[in-house]
């Protein structure tokens, strides 16, 4: 081979010249300085399979026969040779066995013998194949084998100089845990977006729930595991080869063209419904779920980065209220959104203003109207005096982070009450404490609890915690159940709020450590002789009483009401028949006149004896 040759492909894979255009101008000239040879070079790919990079001289029907086959020793002259690793003649491909399986299609293209040599990465591995074909039976000349030789070594420069190139261009846009492309290849689809015409760009946004609770109780690896499971659906659903990671637990799906959207609200059913199988992480198995957020251009005026944004405000909807689900954006969600953190910022105002605090509503015995226990609810004070009920600021309320500082407060606020009435030789019983499924998710409450308590030396005997059916079952996440489970070791009681609202609220009571059961408002309403109400609160009195569970009915309004369930069988109830929720001193009024005389020796709350509680 000429000097001026080997400069010249030196110079092609030099100045970042394709693999394949650089293969194709060796292959010819190889061709010109072997006249009656036809030349072929095959890649070996990261499967072991043989791929065409060049054969100028044979037909392509020929290559694409070929393209694709696994290397082995009996898969002609090139599957041998990059199998074998060692050079393969076939003088007469009619005879020869390695052709065994592919004489039919060498006869049909006039090929008579093969000559192929494997090509060597620097690590050592078969990279490739270079061949020469004859169209008639004969082993190659001197000449021809010097050919090859130097052939051989460019194609190993030519081929490694593509694979570092290739792979340089799979770290800048591929992911190397899950295989997909990255936030990089995504940005480059969002730019390729920017001209598309109304109806021919869609976007989801996917987002793997409690990842978090999978690296922080099986370990990081089974959460990589997770991602990459996730990650291995989402490409399956996603045929267009659309999908994208984003960030730690955030993916995406891209899809252009007519009817856009249409494909990706099927590729996104189809994704969440195959979280439905259980994933294999390690030794662990995970019911894993993902919550979608989707978008499209649908405006003239719509741009990419304007679909991105919906999309990240529909995911952000989902999150907050259909996790688990598809929610596809509409404009009044800008409007919500907006105003939830409008809520957000009024009540963290109000919480660094010292404007949070607990009012409480009674708990009376419906016979005496004795009061027997007190529900604390929070409240927010305005600036100009006037308060706020909770239902106006509950948008805030899911937001975790303030409502672990909400928590806070009331926590501080009702210990210090309850201390305050103990010592004043109020026969308190004690009080009710909601907690929301962020309180759980800190993972600190038991602490919490104990130390807002204990500071004032308040035994959590005095504490019942109410949890609501939708915080027990959120996620399903034990770290509520276990939390639970340690505040009643210490004595703390737990009742299960708004009772009845919820889904298998009767498993509930054989699942959840329950000490009270709190019948919702809605039940005691509509109560009524012989309606179904009535009928369904006094079957949930008899299930209490036998496993030894009090009821309290929340909601009573009128006499008749408390008349009907104390008929019914129940003992206790709450409402604005007896009195409305109010402040401190209120309810330290309240209690003076209405508190159920202790049972336990005088003294016996007294701070010291607290103490020793």
């Amino acid at each position: 081979m000429s000097l001026k040759l080997q400069n010249e492909i030196l110079e092609m894979i030099a100045r970042g010249r394709s693999v394949r255009e650089t293969a194709m101008k060796l292959c010819q000239e190889a061709e010109l300085l072997a006249p009656g040879c036809l030349c072929s070079i095959l890649r070996v790919d990261h499967e072991g399979k043989l791929r065409t990079l060049a054969a100028p001289g044979l037909l392509p029907s020929y290559s694409a026969a070929i393209d694709g086959l696994p290397t082995g020793p009996n898969v002609g002259s090139c599957g041998a040779a990059a199998y074998l690793g060692r050079p393969i003649v076939a003088t007469d491909v009619a005879t020869d066995p390695r052709w065994a399986d592919f004489r039919a299609l060498a006869q049909e293209h006039h090929l008579a013998a093969c000559w192929a040599s494997p090509i060597f990465g620097s690590a050592g591995k078969v990279v490739g194949t270079f061949a020469f074909y004859s169209r008639t039976p004969r082993g190659p000349t001197v000449a021809e084998q010097q050919i090859v030789r130097a052939c051989i070594d460019l194609c190993a420069i030519a081929i490694e100089r593509s694979d570092v190139e290739e792979e340089s261009l799979r770290l800048a846009y591929f992911d190397s845990l899950t295989g997909l492309a990255n936030r990089a290849s995504f940005d480059r689809a969002l730019d390729q977006a920017k001209g598309a015409a109304p109806g021919d760009f869609a976007l989801l946004l996917i987002d793997v729930d409690r990842l978090k609770l999978v690296n922080d109780t099986l370990g990081h690896s089974s959460g990589d595991e997770l991602l990459r499971e996730v990650a291995r659906r989402i490409a399956a659903a996603s045929p267009e080869g659309g999908g994208y990671r984003l960030s730690g637990d955030e993916f995406a799906v891209v899809a252009f063209g007519p009817k856009s959207s249409a494909r990706l609200q099927a590729v996104a059913h189809a994704v969440i419904q195959s979280m439905s199988v259980p994933a294999t992480c390690g030794a662990h198995t995970v019911q894993a779920t993902v919550t979608i957020g989707s978008a499209s251009l649908d405006a003239p005026g719509d741009t990419a980065d304007t679909v991105r944004q919906n999309a990240d405000f529909a995911l952000y909807h989902a999150k907050e209220n259909d996790r688990g689900r598809l929610v596809a954006y509409d404009p009044l969600l800008v409007t919500k959104i907006t105003s939830r953190f409008r809520c957000i910022r009024d009540v963290g105002e109000a919480l660094n203003e010292g404007r949070v605090e607990p009012h409480y509503q009674p708990i009376v015995r419906l016979d005496t109207r004795e009061i027997v226990g007190v529900e604390a609810l929070c409240r927010i004070r305005t600036r100009t005096g006037e308060i706020v009920p909770a239902a106006a600021f509950q948008q805030a309320v899911t937001d975790a982070t303030t409502s672990a500082r909400i928590t806070e407060v009331m926590l501080r606020a009702v210990a210090r009450d309850v201390r305050g009435w103990l010592d004043a030789d109020i026969p308190f019983q004690h009080v009710g404490l909601n907690v929301t499924t962020g309180d759980f998710q800190r993972n600190d409450l038991v602490e919490r609890i104990e130390g807002a308590f204990g500071q004032h030396d308040v035994p959590l005997s005095h504490v019942i915690l109410e949890v609501t059916e939708s915080v027990y079952m959120s996620d399903n996440d034990p770290m509520v159940a276990n939390a639970v489970r340690a505040l009643r070791h210490r004595g703390l009681r737990v009742a299960l709020d708004d009772f009845g609202t919820g889904f298998a609220s009767l498993t509930h009571l054989l699942t959840f450590p329950v000490d009270v059961i709190k019948i919702d408002k809605s039940f005691v309403s509509d109560l009524s002789g012989g309606g179904p109400s009535s009928a369904i609160v006094e079957g949930l009195i008899g299930i209490a009483q036998k496993l030894k569970m009090r009821v309290v009915a929340e909601g009573v309004e009128t006499e008749h009401q408390r008349a009907h369930l104390q008929a019914l069988g129940c003992t206790l109830g709450q409402g604005f028949l007896f009195s409305r929720p109010s402040d401190r001193g209120a309810t330290t009024d309240l209690l003076r006149r209405f508190a159920q005389p202790a049972a336990s020796p005088p003294g016996a709350s007294s701070r010291s004896q607290a103490r020793t509680a």
